[in-house]
């Protein structure tokens, strides 16, 4: 799994449009679940499952709050996968690594990686 980092609201939306698979993962440095969720995303990266998934890395202290609030985001961390642009599904709160890849297989069985 390839990770990106978007350290602006143009970057973050380059990004989604420019990735067909996309696992985007919305955190605060301060955070203590965004420091447990790092652990899940480790796993993931390694699984099979996450072959041709890029995961966007975008920090609320990098991009601003004004993006969090106008995708509705309420907490962090939050991920969301999009494909082609669109969001497919959010996972707000820590999420293991069983559920994250559920949700990957879920929304992208049979697309390309």
């Amino acid at each position: 799994m390839k990770t990106l980092h978007a350290r602006s609201a143009e970057e973050f939306h380059a990004a989604i449009t420019s990735h067909p698979r996309l696992l985007v993962d919305f955190h605060k440095q301060d955070c203590p679940g965004c420091r447990m969720l790092e652990m899940s995303l480790r796993k993931v990266a390694d699984d099979p499952a996450a072959t041709g998934l890029a995961l966007l890395k975008v920090g609320l202290e990098d991009v601003g709050e004004d993006l969090f609030r106008s995708l509705g985001l309420r907490q962090t961390p939050t991920l969301s996968l999009y494909g082609d642009g669109v969001e497919l599904a959010r996972l707000p709160g820590f999420q293991p690594p069983a559920r994250i890849l559920d949700a990957v297989e879920a929304h992208f069985a049979g697309v390309p990686a």
